[in-house]
């Protein structure tokens, strides 16, 4: 393959036609409104057909879709699927310029543009909104830029209908129009994005580098610092305000007038912590891929998330690990319950996981959801399926009322079906982006998958009246989590609207002022609100005559709001007339797509601008199950299915450091396993290190009387243990973090070494209580001194689980002032919540030295830090 001025060519001479992506648009308050800008050109002497498979958020709506060509731009509309595809086929037949978008699933879509003529330009505009929403100030914007390979499971069955890589298989009949071929490719993407949220905000990306350029009053503007990128991962923007405040207004409306019905959105953001009582013991099972996608830098952050997640558990609650590839396996038949050993033991299960084979999510996920049928499955991957609807099927129908927190990893996941397992079941999704560490976000979730929750939700309005909600059914409040109801009123007023549901076994009821004023111009608040409704009505899982209406109903719905769904389409016809109106059959081109970056069963090459060049290489096999990625078709590939051999991978061997990340894709070679080789002796001798540097400060401490032995450590445990069969503490976190080349704190290293009680374990004089109250103490200090506290977003669950141990043990500290002075004080210090530290104060009354100082900060302080150095 070829690049020359006159375009990309590939290694049948014919030339893609796709010359590059731009991203503009803007985010202002409540929504964002983006364009996708494709731009055409045909190099060759005859007209041709472009067909290109792209990905746009699942959350998305799209609201527009226009073809500019010969200086002329022509809008699309949208109608039923065969109707459209009928009007852009005959279009086409008949010499005119035509163009279609296809949904293939909530995230992909497929662009056929016809008749392109020779040397002429043409850009395809698709337009789509999104609603974002703040959280502390904070919002977070994601467009991904290519849709990966996918993991086909099933036998090739049934007729071809576009362009893919696969054949249809009777699991995923769709699979020829959602595996667009990888290639290498030099077209990039673009980027010019308008920011405003009515207040100054702070733009960072963990994805790209991005330039950010101040204009008039609150508005900035976003671009990439090198112009243009590839589109090999998703484009992350982080928008934060300086001051960490709300930026959003919590109700939006709009109105046209009096003749017209109005549309709101109104969002709340719960605050539960202070009606919070002892959860109830808890049911985990976590679900991770070990698949060969996971070669690399994901398997040693999904564990050492996993291992922080563990240390979250409450001694009495059950968990449970299952590991999957093409099989799955368990950590144990069943869930048992967290205690020191089963920490231990999971701790060394799960450091031994390495990663091969495919991405069969079926199986273990009911197996999970079977386990724990009313609690939480906590699933982490990075892969790509296409039996989505199979999956999520089965999960519905093994639960009661389990609900599922799913992490997608890397560039590329199957977000829809991670989106509908949370949506569905009451759970959670986030993804996880190149650049960005694991745990951070997988712990920040889980600590929510266990916070305080209100559940079985009615709405009530008073003064106002409001129909046509959406969602119709509520989903469960939680606790720092922003949720959005979006609704119709007929008429303008001032009301309320009053939430009722139960918080555990407490009622809840929060009330909210409405007002809905006569005209407003938020037009797109009505199409999400359309929007919102078309999911509601997909996810009804209606059969027979019903489904038949529910079709008709999304159809009549989405052409009146110019909505593209599973059931519509949008088509734009360009008449043409003399010399611009063909004859004969346009040629077909399917355009390739980039492999993902980081992916290490890919070995394409990059150029200077980030943009794939050479020719594609892939190291001995193929990527989630699936065959090397063929040559790039001029036209729809026909044949039978080929063969899918077993991926290449490398393993990480248990109890050794995790590797450092990898290295941008390129093929594998000696170099690239010599640079592995050397990072992997690197981190060998840092461990040699830190452990001769632990074995000093132990000597140290024993001289002082033991005190920080058990906290600063090894990894303790109630049982003796060969070192042998210990693996170091730090190596899997370290890995986490190796993508940006910094090591973590103190602080979170004493973290590591939670117990499975909450507390840290002591050496030194006095009984096993006293022992372990000074030694959690201690770090709860040292944690306190690196400003983490029970309000901490990544550790706060651990530190309010330490405290809570504290008070368990204050009791048993009677017969050591000091150290329940220490214990009590520090406890105080480290929480935020007022029932808490009530709790903390009430034990803390025998104590004389202590109870009189608990309401001055700046005596406490001074008081257990006089304590501690005793």
């Amino acid at each position: 393959m070829t690049h020359e001025k006159a375009g990309l060519y590939t290694r049948e001479g014919t030339q893609v036609p796709l010359q590059g992506v731009e991203v503009t648009g803007e985010l202002l308050g409540g929504h964002a409104r983006v364009r996708v800008r494709q731009r055409y050109r045909n190099d060759e002497r005859r007209p041709v057909e472009a067909v290109y498979t792209f990905p746009l958020p699942s959350d998305g709506t799209l609201s527009a879709f226009s073809m500019t060509c010969a200086g002329r731009r022509v809008e699309g509309v949208v109608k039923e699927r065969e109707e459209a595809f009928r009007a852009y086929d005959d279009a086409v037949t008949a010499g005119h310029g035509a163009a279609l978008l296809d949904e293939e699933r909530r995230n992909v879509f497929t662009a056929q543009v016809g008749n392109l003529l020779p040397g002429e330009e043409t850009v395809v505009e698709v337009e789509f909104l999104q609603a974002v929403t703040a959280e502390e100030g904070s919002v977070r914007w994601m467009l991904p830029t290519l849709v990966a390979p996918r993991y086909i499971p099933g036998a090739a069955t049934g007729d071809r209908t576009g362009h893919g890589r696969e054949e249809p298989t009777a699991q995923v009949p769709d699979a020829d129009r959602i595996t667009p071929p990888v290639g290498n490719v030099h077209y990039g993407l673009r980027m010019d994005l308008l920011v405003d949220l009515g207040r100054e905000v702070v733009v960072e990306s963990p994805s790209h580098a991005v330039t950010v350029t101040r204009e008039e009053g609150t508005r900035v503007r976003v671009g990439f610092s090198r112009g243009e990128v590839a589109l090999d991962r998703d484009l992350v923007l982080n928008l934060r305000s300086p001051d960490s405040s709300a930026v959003f207004t919590p109700l939006v409306t709009h109105r046209k007038g009096e003749d017209s019905p109005g549309t709101f959105a109104l969002t709340v953001v719960p605050d539960l912590l202070a009606m919070a009582s002892a959860p109830p013991k808890q049911e985990v099972v976590f679900v991770v891929d070990v698949s060969g996608s996971m070669a690399g830098e994901s398997l040693p952050q999904a564990q050492a998330a996993l291992r922080l997640c563990l240390r979250h558990l409450r001694e009495g609650d059950r968990f449970n690990v299952i590991a999957f590839e093409n099989d799955f396996r368990s950590f144990q038949p069943a869930p048992v319950p967290f205690t020191q050993r089963t920490l231990e033991e999971a701790d060394r299960w799960v450091a031994a996981l390495n990663a091969n084979g495919g991405t069969e999510l079926l199986a273990p996920m009911r197996a999970a959801v079977q386990a724990a049928p009313d609690g939480v499955v906590v699933l982490l991957t990075d892969g790509q399926v296409g039996n989505e609807e199979e999956i999520l099927r089965a999960v519905l129908a093994a639960r009661k009322t389990a609900r599922v927190y799913s992490f997608g990893i890397g560039t590329n996941v199957s977000d829809v079906l991670l989106r509908d397992m949370a949506k569905q079941t009451g759970g959670d999704v986030e993804f996880i982006h190149p650049g960005e560490r694991i745990d951070d976000k997988v712990v920040a979730q889980f600590s929510r998958a266990l916070a305080p929750r209100v559940t079985e939700l009615e709405v009530r309005f008073d003064g106002v009246e409001c129909t046509e909600l959406a969602p119709a059914e509520l989903p469960p409040l939680v606790d720092g989590v922003p949720w959005t109801l979006l609704g119709r009123y007929a008429s303008p007023g001032t009301g309320t609207m009053t939430l009722r549901g139960r918080s555990g076994r407490e009622p809840f009821s929060l009330t909210v002022r409405v007002d809905l004023p006569a005209v407003s111009d938020r037009p797109a608040v009505e199409k999400l609100w359309a929007a919102e409704r078309i999911r509601g009505w997909e996810s009804a899982q209606l059969t027979g005559r019903r489904a038949e209406s529910m079709k008709q109903r999304i159809i009549e719905l989405a052409v009146a709001h110019q909505l593209v769904t599973r059931y519509t389409s949008f088509v734009v016809v360009e008449e043409r007339t003399g010399d611009r109106r063909t004859s004969g059959q346009a040629e077909t081109r399917v355009i390739p797509v980039n492999a993902p970056a980081g992916w290490d069963m890919f070995g394409a090459q990059k150029d200077e601008e980030g943009l794939s060049g050479g020719v594609l290489r892939v190291g001995g096999r193929a990527p989630l199950g699936a065959m090397p990625p063929p040559p790039v078709p001029a036209a729809a590939p026909s044949g039978p299915p080929r063969a899918r051999p077993s991926v290449q991978v490398r393993r990480i061997a248990p109890c050794a450091p995790a590797p450092a990340a990898a290295a941008p894709a390129r093929s594998l070679s000696t170099g690239a396993d010599l640079g592995r080789a050397d990072r992997n002796f690197e981190a060998l001798e840092s461990k040699r290190e830190r452990r001769e540097s632990r074995e000093q400060s132990k000597t140290r401490s024993k001289k002082k009387g033991g005190f920080f032995s058990g906290v600063f450590g090894g990894p303790p445990a109630p049982e003796p243990m060969q070192e042998a069969e210990r693996c170091d503490d730090d190596a899997l976190f370290e890995g986490a973090s190796a993508a940006e080349g910094v090591g973590h704190s103190s602080g979170e290293s004493l973290l590591a070494r939670q117990l499975a009680n909450g507390l840290w374990e002591g050496t030194g004089e006095g009984s096993e209580p006293v022992r372990q109250a000074r030694a959690t103490a201690l770090a709860l200090l040292t944690l306190l001194r690196e400003g983490i506290t029970s309000s901490h977003p990544l550790h706060g669950a651990q530190v309010k689980k330490a405290v809570e141990a504290l008070l368990s043990l204050a009791a048993s500290l009677s017969g050591d002032a000091e150290v329940a002075e220490l214990a009590l004080g520090v406890a105080w210090l480290a929480s935020a919540g007022p029932r808490t530290r009530g709790r903390i104060e009430q034990a803390a009354k025998p104590l004389a030295g202590l109870s009189g100082r608990l309401g001055n900060e700046v005596a406490l302080r001074e008081h257990v830090d006089t304590l501690a150095a005793r």
